[in-house]
């Protein structure tokens, strides 16, 4: 064919093209709504390019997006004008027949076939051939799989579609699983129309059926396009093809857990608008969803509607509602629940897992609202259900008997673990190491230590932080260190916390030049120094006689707009008074006050002691009696400090007066003869 014989084609299809177009837009009112299978046009049978589509008012999709015709019609100019076929020659050269032979036997090198390709129609002719061969999928399958592989060759999103509602009226839903993802992720729609429409356009290629509309929203769920999948469901709703109430949970879960919470509340009211009943699952969804984000109203909401549908709930649903009430404190919501949850009988779905669940978060949240007693009649409790502890409610115990300051308890408890092959985590070691180094057990942590080791287990960061501050206060300045040392080698993260720690102890032990330059490490590697470090370095240095470098680490605080907390006023208070700054310290008194700073026994303690230091005794018994005023009682060294400083400065009447007030109150011990010590 010479180049004005293929000029000529061009231009008769464009105008026929043109032509259809025309004739599509003007579609009657009372227009079919049915698509017909891909087949030649019956008014113009030698010319296969007419497909014939008929499309009504209400359901134009296909007007609806002009697109999918767009894309069909520059299929026209992917080529060059010079061809080596006649654009009629395929149906005319082959039968169904002939077509199943080729594709069956894989002739792909049949001149047929491979001048198929060399159209400038071939991707109609793609989805021509894959109608002709719908009556047995698995070759349509086959033959698109193929035509996939030609070089300079790309499917149509029709193609995909058609083949899409091949397969799966053939029940082949695997394949026509894996088709829709191939398509989805290709990204290859145009804008303005969406997989959805042209799905919608080619629905009637098969026997009527909607289940391959759930099958593109699960794909778009799976594939992590949510708003997508939120979207499909919307032109799903209107053209009433529904998906499946597991497809809907499954991208309510997928919206709740990725941090879409708002829009899962919104998908949730869409489902319930579109007639779609919620099931158990659905609500244990947006319950669990609610509890997480304190919205305990909501939960509660939810789980009387679900009843009031005739939904039981299940375990995952009161462990939800427990471990929400728990989280926030509310405990005695909490073990209601649980004592419904017991007397409607409700089991496990899969085993004792979900009860010890319950339990944990049970012990959990009486532990750490430092209840321990309930928490231990729980698990007593759990024992007599015949509930296995787990090694999460075993360390929920462990904590909640640390905190309570039970450590025989706590050792005891871990004792129990080990009998039981229960093998602690990293979490519940940490906490072994802490509450070893609270006691000053150092040598015993190293064999907890090596514990670990044996289990494969390696101390992190906040294990070391706490050895750290352990050596520093047994005096084991240079152990500490080098416990810095091997962070660094075996790549441990040094982080705020660890040197917080570092600075702290070098500044106990006076080695404040030391702490300095660990401080400014940190500026170094691009650290930023919190309070608490500002706060270590500042107590260090009033602490050592460095009153105007404290001060200038504090207006440093300041610049950054860090918030200084009464541990640094306390702190400036008490190095500014060790050095007769009374006003000053008053101040930082007064300013502490302006920003809603409440003393505390250690500031009232620096207050009335460097007071009474200074000789003002009478400020200083102006503090005493406030500090009493608000329930805060002064230990036994403060008040004998400034009754010392009456006596010394001859205000007997007074000292006496008040040496008998402290013993009325309970606060000195002895008769009103107290001698006071030479302190």
């Amino acid at each position: 064919m010479n180049l004005i014989e293929g000029v000529c084609i061009r231009i008769l299809l464009l105008s026929k093209m043109l032509l259809f177009l025309r004739t599509l837009f003007h579609v009657g009112r009372r227009a079919s709504h049915r698509v017909s299978p891909l087949s030649p046009n019956p008014s113009n049978p030698t010319n296969p390019f007419f497909i014939s589509f008929t499309v009504s008012h209400s359901h134009a999709s296909l007007i609806a997006c002009p697109w999918i015709w767009f894309t069909t019609f520059l299929c026209i100019f992917r080529y060059p004008f010079a061809t080596n076929s006649n654009p009629n020659f395929f149906f005319d050269d082959i039968n169904k027949e002939s077509l199943r032979t080729i594709v069956q036997q894989e002739h792909w090198d049949d001149s047929r076939i491979v001048n198929l390709f060399d159209s400038a129609l071939a991707p109609i002719w793609v989805c021509k051939v894959l109608v002709e061969l719908k009556g047995d999928p698995k070759l349509a399958l086959r033959f698109f799989k193929w035509a996939g592989t030609r070089i300079g060759f790309r499917h149509t999103t029709e193609s995909y579609c058609v083949l899409s509602h091949i397969l799966f009226c053939a029940r082949m839903y695997s394949d026509a699983h894996k088709i829709l993802t191939d398509l989805v992720l290709l990204r290859r729609v145009l804008p303005g129309c969406d997989v959805f429409d042209v799905l919608w356009s080619t629905r009637n290629v098969c026997v009527m059926g909607f289940g391959v509309f759930d099958a593109l929203f699960s794909v778009l769920v799976e594939v992590g396009m949510l708003e997508e999948a939120t979207e499909c469901f919307l032109r799903m709703r209107k053209y009433r093809v529904l998906p499946k109430p597991r497809s809907c949970n499954a991208l309510l879960h997928g919206l709740s857990k990725s941090g879409k919470g708002e829009l899962s509340r919104e998908f949730f009211k869409d489902m319930i608008s579109a007639g779609i009943r919620p099931s158990v699952f659905t609500y244990n969804i947006m319950i669990d969803y609610t509890c997480k984000e304190g919205d305990l109203g909501t939960a509660r909401s939810l789980f009387q509607q679900m009843k009031q549908m005739g939904l039981v709930p299940d375990s995952i649903t009161y462990n939800s509602l427990i471990d929400g009430h728990g989280k926030v404190g509310l405990l005695d919501e909490s073990v209601c629940i649980f004592e419904e949850m017991k007397n409607v009988g409700c089991e496990p779905d899969v085993g004792v897992n979900l009860n010890t669940i319950t339990y944990t978060a049970l012990v959990d949240g009486f532990c750490e609202d430092g209840r321990i007693k309930e928490a231990e009649e729980i698990f007593r409790a759990m024992l007599k259900a015949g509930v296995i502890p787990n090694q999460k409610t075993y360390t929920a115990l462990f904590h909640g008997y640390i905190k309570a300051k039970k450590i025989e308890s706590a050792m005891d408890l871990l004792q129990e673990m080990t009998e039981k092959s229960i093998k602690p985590d990293i979490l519940l070691y940490g906490t072994i190491i802490w509450c070893l180094c609270s006691q000053h057990k150092l040598e015993e942590c190293k064999l907890v230590i090596g514990e670990m080791k044996g289990y494969g287990l390696s101390a992190n960061h906040f294990i070391y932080t706490t050895l750290m501050d352990a050596y520093f206060k047994a005096g084991k300045t240079t152990e500490a260190l080098n416990l810095l040392q091997q962070m660094q080698d075996l790549n441990i993260e040094v982080n705020v916390v660890t040197y917080c720690a570092l600075i702290d102890g070098l500044c106990k032990k006076g080695l404040v030049e030391e702490a300095i330059k660990y401080f400014g490490n940190m500026t170094d590697i691009g650290m930023q120094p919190n309070v608490a470090v500002y706060t270590a370095l500042i107590d260090g240095l009033c602490k050592n006689n460095n009153i105007k470098a404290a001060k200038k680490l504090f207006d440093e605080m300041l610049e950054k707009g860090l918030i200084p907390d009464k541990n640094v006023y306390t702190a400036l208070i008490d190095g500014n008074l060790k050095h007769g700054n009374v006003q000053e310290a008053l101040n930082l008194r007064d300013r502490m006050i302006d920003l809603g700073r409440e003393f505390d026994l250690p500031a009232y303690t620096s207050l009335i002691w460097g007071l009474s230091q200074c000789g003002q005794v009478q400020q200083a018994r102006k503090f005493f009696d406030e500090m009493i005023g608000k329930g805060i009682l002064p230990d036994e060294i403060l008040c004998i400090c400034l009754l010392r400083k009456y006596y010394e400065l001859g205000n007997m009447d007074e000292a006496t007066e008040l040496q008998n007030e402290m013993v009325k109150r309970g606060l000195l011990t002895g008769s009103g003869d107290l001698e006071v010590p030479n302190l």
